[in-house]
């Protein structure tokens, strides 16, 4: 095998793509879900990017769902739901045509309306309930605040990744094949139940220095200097009559190539040994209480695979693997209380067990494991 690979010189285009972009991207040819995180001052702003990336990265059908604590298992079913059926692209590169001639001028791949967490739904008879739902699952749902929410709407949102479908009083909602769950949330949100941060695939966290780039380029086409960011993304809302994608986004067919390529990505033993090396010192690392389970290493394993084929690479590195370490752990790893802490089972002070884990957060154990293990030459 070369020592770089570009299918169809995807390679070339991925490379352009911003962290965001790459994010999505990661997680669609996953499979999987992510994370994005920001300053709670950025949050509005990172939810419109995520919202124009859906549609003019990815031209995915899309809805945002805001939560926090008076959010209900209704609320939560109604608002992950659109009257649109979702997309999926056939292998040319175009959207499928199983709607009928209306259904398709009403597709829609702008930014999706905002959904609060109490949104208004059209008045429905209870009859015509009983009828029919017709409503589908978006392919991509933006979630902001589902840490504020109730344990039994994230344990609903992890049924939502296993199961791939959600029930209402009247019909089962099965996920469309392109699937893609963002939690967005901020770092002074308390943290997602544990076995659904195990589920995520990666977390990212977007810093204000980073930039909007579709949100800058999008506010371009505004001509009034005073128009507000939500005229924005309500002006470079787009209903496409045709078929075809929105040029130059991806396609299913060429996120499916990037996942087939990454099964013949070289992982050498030496490799190998370097991820579990790492795996282990974070286990064994005395901040560490929990989030180191084997779904997190298979996840890291496809991970590196996918990272290499982005860089065109035909062999994972020592590099790419602390980069994905830092993807792959962040959101699960939680760490200890100074009176589980071990040195306490042998007699050690709390005192100064305390003094010892305090300012420890997730990314700096991580830090400091990769510090610590050799890396292969």
């Amino acid at each position: 095998m070369p020592d770089t690979v570009d299918p169809s010189g995807l390679v070339e285009r991925v490379q352009e793509l911003t962290d965001l972009e790459l994010a999505m991207l990661l997680s669609l040819v996953a499979g999987q879900h992510c994370i994005v995180a920001a300053e709670q001052d950025d949050l509005d702003s990172l939810e419109q990017e995520l919202q124009l990336i859906a549609s003019n990265v990815f031209a995915l059908y899309h809805t945002v769902l805001h939560c926090n604590h008076s959010t209900t298992l209704e609320d939560f079913r109604d608002g992950i739901l659109i009257d649109s059926k979702p997309s999926d692209w056939l292998d040319n590169g175009e959207l499928g045509t199983s709607m009928d001639s209306d259904q398709s001028s009403r597709r829609h791949y702008g930014p999706a309306k905002r959904r609060s967490a109490s949104p208004i739904q059209p008045i429905r008879t209870k009859q015509n309930e009983r009828q029919q739902d017709d409503r589908s699952i978006a392919n991509v749902v933006l979630i902001t605040g589902l840490s504020l929410a109730s344990e039994d709407i994230q344990i609903q949102a992890l049924e939502l990744l296993r199961t791939k479908r959600i029930f209402t009083h009247t019909a089962i909602h099965t996920a469309p094949k392109t699937f893609l769950l963002v939690l967005v949330t901020s770092s002074s949100e308390p943290r997602l139940n544990h076995h659904l941060r195990d589920h995520i695939f990666i977390s990212h966290y977007h810093s204000q220095e980073d930039g909007f780039a579709n949100l800058e380029e999008a506010s371009e086409w505004i001509e009034d200097d005073h128009a507000s960011v939500s005229s924005v993304i309500h002006r470079s809302s787009a209903q496409y009559s045709s078929d075809i994608v929105p040029p130059h986004s991806f396609t299913q067919q060429e996120i499916r190539q990037l996942a087939e390529v990454s099964e013949d990505i070289n992982l050498t033993a030496e490799i190998k040994a370097y991820q579990q090396n790492i795996i282990t010192f974070l286990r064994l690392h005395r901040a560490v209480g929990s989030g180191v389970s084997p779904r997190a290493t298979q996840h890291l394993t496809n991970l590196v695979q996918y990272l290499a084929i982005i860089h065109g690479q035909s062999y994972v590195s020592p590099s790419l693997v602390a980069l994905a370490i830092r993807k792959i752990y962040p959101h699960r790893v939680t760490i200890i209380g100074p009176e589980a802490e071990r040195s306490i089972q042998y007699g050690s002070d709390f005192q100064a067990a305390s003094a010892v884990l305090k300012g420890y957060d997730p990314s700096q154990v991580i830090e400091e494991v990769l510090a610590s293990v050799d890396t292969p030459i």
